[in-house]
């Protein structure tokens, strides 16, 4: 099926300051409200003082809790320091912040996102809609009448999947991104099936960007500085242990081809970083799918705050 690629106007409340926008419907970039909202308008149709979710989803009871301080006996944390405002990384990975300290026998974590449960006001005009490339990306670059820039895909491998896609949401010029599984040799796996180990498929990133904004040069020297010291690691990224958490550079084109090779090959033979033509690439299932933004991290364009590799 196509994908739909919407060219929209947000506008402050002022309506004097606006700022158009760009981006693939439910494939992240900006905040789920808002494709949301866009997703029930006619082109040329506003709306005004629609409020939106933010983007860290309604707070949750389930993720405050009273602990004793008997959970810290063996980690050799000074009990002392638990108050107030401090935060903690709990034994599952998630941070939380204490909220309240019961003297010596419990204190009180709250694991939600900061902004848990926040909206915001927004006035929203659709200027157009187009029709994108189709969900395999197997198509030359996009080029519409109504849309003088040209839409281009790539594919990536970074480890697991959840911070790089973030990592590219929060890039200029990229409308569009979804997580999957590529380069196997089954149809359609599932994740425990990738996790297995046995169909050679690797968690990927598709990437969909308009490359009047930002170069595929860009794109792959932001894979590369993201994989660090791990370019140098066979079947590995961090913590993260076998062939599905490879890295790799998949193109599309003979031109992406020409240009993550150049890149690769200026780490030296020491980087084990694959550069391989593209092939069919199966979306994961919906939990996966932006899982760093559904857990309150900002996909905002131009943020360089840390991407936690947990909601």
């Amino acid at each position: 099926m196509p994908e739909p690629l919407f060219d929209g106007i947000f506008m402050d409340d002022d309506e004097r300051h606006y700022k158009t926008l760009s981006f693939a419907l439910g494939k992240g970039n900006y905040l789920p409200g808002l494709h949301d909202l866009v997703s029930t308008l006619k082109e040329g149709e506003a709306v005004y003082n629609k409020t939106l979710d933010a983007g860290w989803g309604a707070w949750n009871p389930d993720l405050k809790a009273t602990l004793s301080f008997d959970v810290i006996k063996d980690s050799g944390m000074d009990a002392s320091l638990i108050q107030s405002g401090v935060e903690l990384v709990m034994g599952n990975g998630l941070k939380a912040t204490v909220t309240e300290r019961n003297g010596d026998e419990s204190f009180v974590v709250d694991a939600n996102p900061p902004l848990a449960g926040a909206s915001y006001s927004a006035n929203v005009k659709l200027i157009s809609k187009v029709t994108g490339p189709d969900s395999g990306f197997l198509y030359p670059p996009l080029i519409d009448s109504s849309h003088t820039n040209i839409i281009q895909v790539a594919t990536f491998a970074m480890g697991c999947f959840w911070g790089g896609e973030l990592a590219f949401m929060r890039e200029d010029g990229v409308v569009g991104t979804k997580v999957g599984y590529t380069q196997g040799q089954s149809e359609n796996p599932s994740y425990n099936d990738v996790c297995s180990g046995t169909t050679g498929h690797v968690e990927a990133i598709m990437v969909m960007y308009d490359s009047s904004i930002v170069s595929y040069d860009r794109l792959v020297h932001l894979v590369m500085d993201r994989l660090g010291e791990n370019k140098f690691l066979l079947n590995q990224v961090g913590n993260d242990r076998g062939t599905q958490y490879r890295h790799g550079i998949y193109y599309h084109s003979d031109e992406q081809c020409s240009i993550a090779t150049e890149i690769k090959e200026s780490y030296g033979d020491d980087c084990v970083t694959e550069v391989l033509p593209a092939k069919v690439f199966f979306n994961t299932e919906d939990v996966h799918q932006q899982y760093l933004l559904k857990g309150g991290q900002s996909a905002k364009k131009g943020d360089t705050s840390f991407i936690r590799c947990y909601g």
